[in-house]
């Protein structure tokens, strides 16, 4: 009777961590998105140069030592520091997107419909991945292929400006970080990700990824340029 006693004080603490996990993750990830605006506000009002081959490089750099600094620090105030400083960078890197799309006529309605469609790709699938009895854990290691392969195409294309090798990057980079929402979530669903800060930067970077690349599939198949 102890030990059924010890078991179900186990599984209702286990559980309340988790939901802490997943709540703070949520939360976090919504603050993120605040500087993440500012960011690209400021970016596109001062037209900063921010587009090129050497810029690309550069971004993924800066933007791989942030992710390094936050792994670090996870477990303290810096982290989410870290973390806020890493979305305004992200942000910012937004500018030549955002500064093209806007160029069209419905440049605005384009950005807004890219907002929209990512919020309702992550709600759809973080509650499929919190009701689900299926197990997506083991699509981590082909994810992980998938990324490093689309980071590859990605950093060619950079150079060979292959418009048709573009659509395809974006087609299949929307394909993975869904996936890797329901991957991510699941984790902390189940367990596999104690730590909300390093939920967050994943999910984060899911989103983001999504968004970017909706955004430039719309401005290629819906921008108007009257």
């Amino acid at each position: 009777m102890i030990n059924m006693q010890k078991t179900y004080d186990l599984a209702g603490s286990r559980q309340a961590v988790q939901h802490r996990v997943l709540r703070n993750t949520y939360w976090l990830l919504a603050l993120s998105m605040v500087p993440t605006v500012l960011g690209a506000a400021i970016g596109v009002s001062l037209h900063l140069p921010l587009g090129g081959g050497m810029m690309a490089l550069l971004f993924l750099a800066v933007a791989f030592g942030f992710i390094w600094a936050i792994e670090k620090n996870k477990d303290s105030g810096l982290g989410v520091a870290l973390l806020l400083g890493f979305t305004f960078f992200m942000g910012l890197m937004l500018t030549p997107l955002l500064s093209r799309i806007l160029g069209f006529a419905n440049g605005g309605f384009l950005i807004m419909t890219a907002f929209g469609g990512t919020a309702a790709v992550f709600a759809v699938l973080a509650s499929v991945a919190t009701v689900s009895k299926r197990d997506f854990s083991g699509m981590g290691t082909w994810l992980f292929a998938g990324v490093i392969i689309l980071m590859l195409a990605s950093i060619a294309n950079i150079f060979l400006h292959i418009p048709a090798l573009a659509i395809v990057i974006s087609v299949v980079a929307i394909g993975i970080f869904s996936a890797y929402i329901l991957y991510d979530v699941q984790q902390i669903i189940n367990g596999g990700e104690t730590n909300y800060i390093r939920a967050t930067l994943s999910l984060y970077l899911d989103v983001y990824n999504i968004f970017t690349h909706l955004l430039s599939l719309l401005g290629i198949f819906g921008g108007d340029r009257d």
